[in-house]
């Protein structure tokens, strides 16, 4: 059950006493208010009377946007009583008691384990020669290697420094180098991590204190439906995910920052939206959103703990049926100022445009979009580690577009202190060594990164470019890599034909023949260019025409 405690240092509540203010308290009343509590602690202060000021005036200004006024009617105001009182609510949490999402179970390789962390853990995945999943935390017992870095042999996972060989709940079966009729010791074992294949993704229970709660494990009801079909693709990408969370749920961006990415988005089209919260709990939010024009809210979003987004609607045609579309978004930390996301569209009626377009399209279409996300969305993570305060000294949110990222944040200060760092609406909790941002591509560099993928050849040579959208989706997706291959499996054939016919064009003498080696070459060549075109859709970054580069 949640408990109301005082606003920050966030203390138990048997040993730190309540701050409450009047619905609309003064700035002399808060500084009063203030003065007392610090004076009268039976503790040290971790207030000092110098942030009074700066406590008194928050309070203040937030308090102000139930009573009216000019900015009350644009910015976010106060979404409680208690916050309205400079009261922090605070909810019991712990971040380890939660299912994670891993990956999709269908880009799970079949012959190699699969390195992932969350939050700051680093956990390997594969599947055993029975085809059951395992999850183990990704540090032999030896001398710490990576099992990432290792191989399966007849099922079995393999440290590649050393050849121990772990298998089931993670006991060790071989170690090369003990004597002979020497016994495996207990303690060459791996920690475990509970996992379960749910509607196609693969979950993770973080936890190692306590066992599985299977009702916390996500269940999407429209994924379920019959005729449900989806396309799901996977990204990694370069910030937070709390600033990935916030960036999904705001549809504002939207006409702005995609503006005819899939011919929906057009800039001209932003515009007020309308917003209403309708359940606000310990593990999330809820609500109905619309645009202004359309004076209605069609669409609704869920943000369920600890990263799991959905925007869904209803959508009746023309006989009356009822359709279903979800945009479903699983967000998965995978360390400081890195965040991987699994994304699904789907819907129970499809466009019949849609069937003219293979999967890899639209997965390159995704990838596109992230990328016309990216160079704010990685800036603004560096803002945040690098200022050290709460965000709403740093935001400026407006009822008409940011009433969602408002909310999130606001759930932050209610659970963030049972997470590894948070940042929240009024509460922070940055990590103690921050780690380094990786800084998106933009200019020079991003022209350079576009034009350069990656080095040397498909499978060999591919040197990691951690810029480039190769790296960020292709190695997570088969469906693409497998395409890829292809394509330049296809370029490599048609390159050989079209230098064939070239050169029987040269020796042949009858006009007749040189005239079928041309054209053969002719039609080679333009495969060769269409083959290089569709590898550069999937592995070139999306550069911004209006950029000097």
């Amino acid at each position: 059950m949640a408990m109301l405690q005082a606003i920050l240092p966030y203390t138990p509540l048997s040993k730190t006493p309540i701050l409450c203010f009047p619905q609309n308290p003064s700035n002399s009343h808060l500084h009063l208010h203030l003065h007392h509590f610090i004076k009268n602690s039976n503790k040290k202060p971790k207030l000092s009377l110098k942030k009074v000021d700066a406590i008194a005036s928050d309070v203040t200004v937030g308090s102000s946007s139930s009573s009216g006024g000019g900015e009350d009617e644009v910015f976010v105001g106060p979404s409680s009583e208690a916050e309205v009182r400079g009261v922090r609510e605070v909810a019991g949490y712990d971040w380890t008691t939660e299912w994670y999402p891993l990956y999709l179970a269908k880009n799970i390789p079949e012959d190699a384990p699969l390195g992932l962390t969350v939050f700051d853990k680093q956990l390997v995945l594969y599947r055993d020669g029975s085809g059951e999943l395992r999850c183990y935390e990704d540090r032999c017992p030896h001398r710490l290697a990576k099992l990432s870095e290792g191989q399966l042999v007849d099922g079995r996972l393999e440290c590649l420094y050393h050849g121990w060989q772990f298998e089931g709940e993670g006991q060790c079966v071989k170690i090369p180098q003990l004597p002979a009729g020497a016994k495996i010791p207990k303690q060459a074992c791996v920690k475990t991590y509970e996992v379960r294949d749910s509607q196609g993704v693969v979950w993770v229970w973080m936890s190692q204190r306590f066992p599985p709660n299977a009702e916390k494990l996500p269940w999407f009801e429209n994924f379920a439906r019959p005729g449900f079909q989806d396309i799901s693709t996977t990204h990694e990408l370069p910030y937070d995910h709390s600033i990935l969370l916030e960036n999904l749920m705001d549809p504002a961006h939207v006409p702005i920052s995609h503006d005819r990415t899939d011919w929906s988005a057009k800039r001209e089209d932003a515009q007020a939206l309308l917003f209403e919260v309708i359940e606000r709990t310990d593990r999330g939010f809820a609500g109905w959103w619309g645009k202004e024009s359309e004076k209605s809210m069609l669409n609704f979003l869920r943000f369920e703990a600890p990263c799991v987004l959905s925007n869904s609607r209803e959508i009746v045609d023309e006989k009356g049926e009822k359709n279903y579309f979800s945009g479903l978004f699983l967000c998965r930390p995978s360390g400081q100022g890195k965040s991987m996301l699994i994304v699904r569209f789907g819907a129970t009626k499809r466009s019949p445009l849609a069937k003219f377009f293979p999967t890899w399209y639209f997965h390159q279409n995704a990838s596109k979009v992230f990328e016309q996300d990216m160079g704010f969305l990685s800036s603004q993570n560096e803002v945040l580690i690098r200022e050290k305060v709460p965000t709403k000294e740093l935001y400026l949110n407006l009822k008409s577009s940011d009433t969602w990222v408002a909310e999130y944040r606001k759930w932050m200060d209610k659970v963030g202190h049972g997470m590894p760092y948070h940042f929240g609406h009024s509460t922070i909790s940055p990590p103690e060594i921050p780690a380094v941002v990786e800084h998106a591509p933009a200019g020079l560099f991003a022209g350079l990164s576009a034009q350069s993928p990656a080095k040397g050849g498909l499978g060999t040579m591919y040197a990691p470019n951690w810029s480039n959208r190769y790296f960020r989706h292709v190695i997570h997706c088969k469906e693409c890599s497998g395409v890829l291959k292809a394509f330049e499996t296809w370029k490599k054939v048609l390159s050989v034909i079209a230098l064939l016919s070239t050169g029987f064009a040269i020796l042949v003498s009858g006009r007749q023949w040189k005239a079928l080696c041309l054209v053969t070459t002719s039609l080679c060549l333009a495969g060769v260019y269409a083959c290089s075109a569709a590898i550069a859709l999937n592995t070139t970054n999306f550069i911004r025409t209006h950029r000097r580069l």
